[in-house]
């Protein structure tokens, strides 16, 4: 059926405000976009006649409150446009604070090692931002891995990038000089309380943080020393509210807090550590 393109965005938008959803409009715009397979300029000619088959499926979609960045299979992070799928945490624009903490403190960033990969978005613009770096991402899932595999071939940086599946570093016995990551940190008993198109989509692995939304620190912070170069730092992501919590933890474990920053919105969001000393190797053998 042919519609205009006016006609088909006001009933989408309203659509998509009745059903509680934030920026509507835009959301519509960009459902239609994709599913026409054009650019969002495209649609500015508002009186254009268009053909809507296909369009309502995604539409409904969105309505049952999947995020929209698994209805087009892409999101931007940093300078890169990225496949993400229901097998990885969708990349946020905070998580970005991770890169700009990492550029401001990290010294002769040659190898860098991500922990709980998703989409590869933190190795990958690290990559970017270091010239020259190598780096490994590992992630516990085998399908959040290949995805990661395939936006490194995407963003042309698969020949400085290796993707494994594991257990956190228990995959690897290396050093290296910047150490990122974005954990479980959500407590198990608030996810049901997050936006529909987290609680209901988003995988559970890269959301739950256990009890008190440590858990997955427990597990890194203490092998930091480890996985350090001597001079070589790690940048953790913080949930709101940990900016006391973790530091505390990190520093009983020998750690040293560089710095704390925060995201856009204000709230402290990468945590910069280095070690102490560094000693043993990375799979704990002297």
């Amino acid at each position: 059926m042919a519609e205009t393109i006016s006609a088909v965005l006001r009933l989408a938008a309203a659509a998509l405000d009745a059903a509680g959803i934030e920026d509507a409009a835009l959301e519509a715009r960009l459902l239609l976009a994709h599913a026409l397979g054009v650019s969002r300029e495209t649609l500015l000619d508002r009186n254009r006649l268009i053909d809507t088959e296909g369009f309502g499926a995604l539409l409904a979609r969105r309505l049952t409150r999947e995020p929209l960045a698994y209805i087009t299979g892409e999101r931007g992070f940093w300078s890169f446009d990225l496949a993400v799928s229901p097998a990885t945490l969708i990349p946020r624009p905070d998580s970005e604070t991770l890169i700009t903490a990492a550029q401001a403190h990290g010294r002769e960033v040659r190898r860098i090692l991500d922990l709980g990969t998703g989409t590869g978005c933190l190795l990958l613009a690290a990559l970017a931002v270091f010239p020259g770096s190598t780096g490994v991402g590992i992630d516990v899932s085998p399908d959040a891995a290949r995805l990661a595999a395939d936006n490194a071939a995407r963003t042309g940086l698969a020949d400085r990038a290796d993707f494994l599946a594991g257990d956190w570093d228990s995959a690897i016995d290396a050093r290296f000089d910047l150490v990122l990551s974005n954990p479980p940190y959500i407590p198990h008993a608030d996810i049901a309380s997050l936006m529909p198109e987290v609680a209901r989509h988003e995988p559970a692995t890269a959301l739950d943080g256990g009890a008190d939304g440590l858990e997955a620190y427990r597990r890194i912070l203490p092998r930091l020393p480890c996985l350090l170069t001597p001079g070589g730092i790690g940048v953790l992501e913080l949930g709101q509210g940990q900016d006391v919590t973790v530091p505390a933890l990190a520093t009983t474990l020998g750690l040293r807090v560089i710095a704390l920053h925060a995201d856009l919105g204000g709230i402290p969001r990468a945590l910069v550590l280095a070690g102490e000393k560094t000693f043993g190797s990375p799979s704990g053998k002297d």
